[in-house]
């Protein structure tokens, strides 16, 4: 690979996204994760990971992952070495190796001090500390000799750039929810700056525990859906009838490089990342700004980063959590961004929560990833669940099923806890 930060032409040489990897509910590679986005299919689906019944709790619907085989993932592991691994860092490596894969790589093309990996997640690795803390686990976790492996949030990431041979930057950023934003902002910034060829940028999240349902079930009614007969249509965001999210689980990979050494190789290329820009508003801890002038300014700077201008929007992924204050936020942000447009005539507005539940720190990935599909093929994809709009967010969510388009500019949205705001720009290449 190439290092340079210049096309021939004396531009900035443009990041592109050239791969993409997953394992989520359902869902074992790129082109089926795009064939549930598109046409807004859920996979959510009844919990029973544990038993809500027994924990007193009203929660009955999760997107979890069943059986799971890392074998074809990554064949050339020795079950020596993923005998001592999580399955969560099974995932998470599976997730990686394909997008590397996906983007036409091979092992040895890259060269290893010009890899780097880059990975999200807001908890790390809770279903082994649960176990160890509570006493549950099969062995005794301290005298398990992949215990170390098992209890840090990093080792996904560091265990597949053994498996990669990644010798450049590998490291795991914890942002809560968004923090794969975060974390594609870090690639960006290594690509940019000549200090990677190719980096490999993800998360991974593995939320579906009694511990995780009650916190969220704390903050009130609204938060988490209690939704019981019907679980895939238990995530129902801009719509009335929203009573909440579901919780999610997997693990996703991007893989980003220059645009101009993806062109020399031949490589396909799905969209370009244009930027991203985060603010921390320094306000409320659990809440956001709610009149949209906050998230509006950070979408204009993350366009007027790359020449672009709010007009030119085509489609807007939202973090759509299906709760009140995250709903309208959205909405409002998008009036306030285009404050001479009826409602009418605002961009497209969906969410793919009903898909995939929240998968917290890996949810800004999965936008990311949504999103430049979208450009890719040309299609904005459906937003599931939504029947009857809020008042306040009546404007089109692509509610009546995947739409042919011709889309130039897309934004990504992702807030969080700790009034964190964050943006991504992509465009068609």
């Amino acid at each position: 690979m190439v290092n340079h930060r210049k096309s021939s032409a004396g531009r900035p040489d443009p990041i592109v996204l050239t791969g993409v990897g997953c394992v989520l509910p359902n869902t074992p590679d790129a082109r089926t994760f795009w064939d549930h986005v598109s046409h807004g299919v859920p996979q959510v689906g009844r919990l029973d990971r544990f038993d809500p019944a027994a924990e007193d709790m009203p929660v009955h619907v999760a997107a979890q992952l069943r059986s799971f085989d890392h074998r074809p993932y990554l064949p050339n592991l020795p079950a020596g070495h993923a005998a001592k691994y999580s399955r969560e860092i099974l995932v998470t490596m599976s997730a990686v190796a394909g997008a590397f894969r996906d983007a036409g790589l091979s092992p040895g093309q890259v060269p290893s001090d010009r890899l780097s990996i880059v990975q999200s997640s807001s908890r790390g690795p809770l279903a082994w500390w649960q176990s160890a803390m509570t006493g549950t686990a099969a062995t005794d976790p301290y005298r398990d000799s992949g215990a170390m492996f098992r209890g840090l949030a990093g080792c996904p990431a560091t265990l597949s750039a053994i498996h990669l041979k990644a010798r450049g930057l590998v490291t795991t950023i914890s942002s809560a929810c968004v923090g794969g934003h975060h974390a594609i902002g870090l690639a960006l910034r290594e690509l940019r700056a000549g200090s990677a060829d190719v980096v490999l940028v993800g998360g991974h999240e593995f939320p579906i525990l009694a511990e995780v349902a009650r916190c969220y079930l704390a903050l009130g009614n609204g938060v988490l859906s209690p939704e019981r007969d019907d679980p895939a249509s238990a995530v129902r965001p801009y719509d009335r009838t929203r009573r909440g999210f579901a919780l999610g689980e997997g693990a996703m990979t991007l893989c980003l490089e220059r645009e101009s050494s993806a062109r020399a190789r031949g490589a396909r290329v799905y969209a370009r990342i244009l930027g991203h820009r985060a603010l921390n508003e320094a306000a409320h801890g659990t809440s956001m700004d709610l009149v949209g002038d906050v998230t509006a300014s950070v979408v204009a700077g993350a366009l007027n980063d790359a020449g672009r201008k709010p007009e030119e929007i085509g489609y807007v992924c939202g973090h759509g959590t299906a709760t009140r204050y995250n709903d309208i936020a959205e909405s409002r942000a998008l009036r306030r961004l285009l404050p001479r447009h009826d409602d009418g005539d605002l961009p497209p507005h969906g969410s793919n929560k009903p898909i995939y539940g929240h998968t917290f720190g890996l949810a800004g990935v999965i936008n990311v990833a949504a999103t430049a599909l979208m450009l890719y093929h040309q299609r904005l994809a459906r937003t599931a669940n939504h029947v009857t709009p809020d008042p306040e967010c009546d404007h089109d969510h692509v509610a009546d099923g995947p739409r042919d388009t011709e889309l130039d500019l897309a934004v990504s949205l992702s807030f969080a806890f700790g009034s964190q705001t964050s943006v991504m720009a992509l465009e068609r290449a």
